[in-house]
């Protein structure tokens, strides 16, 4: 019997070693475009960190904006790749390890107004009292952006606008909603504008103005994440390099160190307020 016993204690160890060897984690990126495109653009970096890291790391592609918000807080997701924004209202549970690269702007980026060709809006002026579509309250590219520039001219959106959200957060029902005249402008991140081309002419949406630059989107990892962990994930992400199919697929050059700090311009415009931390990039 005392054999038995032990054989079984022995087999139950086996099948839950492999588990406990190897830590499993979520990775999800804010769902700014289709759950398609995000489909494509994370399977490859979580493919990559699986190899190079050892974890067990598994994409998951969530719908909106809220619920991608309230699964890094909540702890669902412990890999995350978000707008900078959504990064400081999860902060508290997540912590930022890395920064975005892209090829032109660098590790920043900016929104943009657009109009109708044959909008007769010509100035931010005349933006007071229209209806304007917004890819989210909770976007840096498509509102936070458009909201400081627009500030500085002394046009507060919220009460001198009318606000819509756009369907699914996405910059594309943004530009359709322009196009189709259910709204007079739309607030959209630079980089989206062509994002409807198979749908709306170019040639019908026209930009009214560039706005404000803000720092480009976080890796962030859960910070309940070990440090071994946190650190094997950091070195991985920063080998990575334009010719990197995990680069490629998330369209950017690569990672580079970035710590908390470097999101408190965001928060200053959010009217968020700064926390007191003490960190350093992981190099």
């Amino acid at each position: 019997m005392k054999i038995i016993l032990k054989l079984g204690i022995l087999f139950l160890c086996m099948m839950l070693s492999p588990v406990m060897a190897s830590a499993g984690y979520k990775l999800s990126m804010l769902p700014r475009y289709s759950t398609e495109e995000i489909h494509k653009r994370i399977v490859p970096i979580a493919d990559y960190l699986s190899r190079e890291t050892g974890l067990e790391i598994e994409p998951v592609v969530i719908s909106t904006f809220d619920q991608y918000q309230q699964q890094l807080l909540g702890g669902a997701i412990q890999i995350g790749y978000e707008n900078p924004y959504i990064y400081v209202l999860a902060s508290k549970a997540h912590e930022v390890i890395a920064l975005a690269e892209k090829e032109r702007s660098g590790t920043r980026f900016r929104g943009i107004i657009i109009v109708r060709a044959d909008s007769p809006i010509k100035t931010l002026e005349d933006l007071r009292g229209k209806t304007i579509s917004i890819v989210g309250y909770t976007s840096a590219g498509g509102y936070l952006s458009q909201k400081l520039t627009l500030a500085e001219h002394g046009i507060h959106v919220k009460t001198d606008c009318q606000l819509v959200e756009a369907a699914d957060n996405k910059q594309e029902n943004v530009i359709l909603a322009v196009y189709t005249g259910d709204v007079d402008c739309g607030f959209i991140r630079g980089s989206a504008l062509h994002q409807a081309d198979n749908f709306v002419p170019p040639t019908a949406i026209k930009v009214l103005q560039e706005t404000a630059w803000l720092p480009n989107w976080a890796l962030s990892v859960s910070r309940t994440m070990s440090p071994a962990d946190r650190k094997k994930i950091a070195d991985a992400v920063f080998a990575l390099n334009k010719e990197s199919p995990a680069a490629q697929a998330l369209k950017i050059n690569r990672f580079v160190p970035a710590t908390d700090q470097d999101y408190n311009s965001i928060r200053k415009a959010a009217g968020i307020a700064l926390p007191i931390v003490n960190d350093s990039p992981i190099e």
